[in-house]
């Protein structure tokens, strides 16, 4: 597969070890992209949810990629909240592999300053255990959700998101998102910087927030369970990608065709 070549890639809720995680979609984008430097912005192996019997082969297969990337490139794993046991190693670095809680870096002028938000949800403050049975019942969600989706790919339908309808259609999960990014935004409008790059919520964004301390770019990276997003800079600019399954086997039919030396005629 053609490698995609970017300055900048940030990546964010894999949740290596859930359920839900995308593996083998996640696997299939790393192979296709040939960053510079790579953030890791938290919840990168599920700690939470971590079973000694569940790690399954493209789980590992994105570790390997992942370490392959950490050989010859920086690569920043910012602590998240399911992986935050690693939180007592911070400021560990093996290599090009550097374990943080945070991260300032200046890009093309700007400063940037990378976490993952979990300090600005209030569940996770004040009431961990019920933050973890909500992970519990996202992972149970998304198992119904997949066993749907098989259906209605045997059936030729499209497939469905029922979490995403469900966070879509409560105004009190789309209030959280919106204090969520406030929040980030006015930390780091208060910390001087340009940009604030976050995870935690799920919920790719990129846009322009008003704080009492000025404005402040907001980027949220995604994650992998749902949208199975990342952030990519090059040539001076960002764009949120999405991974779309039918656009890469495509692209891997058109190169088998091409490495035999077959050739579609209209």
């Amino acid at each position: 597969m053609n490698t995609r070549k970017i300055d900048v890639l940030v990546l964010s809720d894999m949740h290596l070890g859930a359920y839900g995680c995308k593996a083998k979609e996640l696997h299939h984008y790393l192979k296709s992209v040939d960053p510079q430097l790579v953030i890791l912005n938290g919840d990168i192996i599920d700690i939470w949810n971590f079973k000694k019997w569940y790690f399954p082969e493209y789980h590992m297969k994105v570790v390997r990629q992942l370490i392959k990337l950490a050989s010859r490139v920086p690569v920043y794993y910012i602590t998240g909240n399911h992986d935050e046991a690693l939180r007592k190693y911070s400021e560990m670095s093996m290599g090009h592999l550097q374990l943080c809680d945070r991260l300032s870096l200046n890009i093309d002028g700007q400063h940037y300053l990378f976490f993952h938000g979990d300090a600005f949800d209030a569940s996770i403050n004040c009431a961990k255990w019920l933050a973890k049975l909500g992970g519990w019942s996202y992972d149970v969600l998304i198992l119904i959700n997949n066993v749907i989706n098989a259906g209605l790919s045997a059936l030729g339908r499209p497939r469905m998101s029922l979490s995403k309808r469900i966070k879509n259609s409560v105004k009190r999960a789309v209030r959280y998102v919106n204090d969520f990014e406030t929040l980030a935004c006015e930390f780091g409008a208060r910390e001087g910087c340009d940009v604030v790059v976050c995870g935690h919520i799920h919920h790719p964004q990129m846009r322009r927030v008003q704080t009492k301390h000025g404005e402040v770019s907001y980027f949220n990276s995604g994650d992998w369970v749902e949208n199975l997003t990342a952030l990519e800079y090059a040539q001076g600019r960002w764009q949120l990608y999405t991974y779309e399954p039918e656009s890469f086997e495509i692209e891997r039919i058109m190169e088998k065709w091409s490495a035999s030396g077959a050739r579609l005629t209209a």
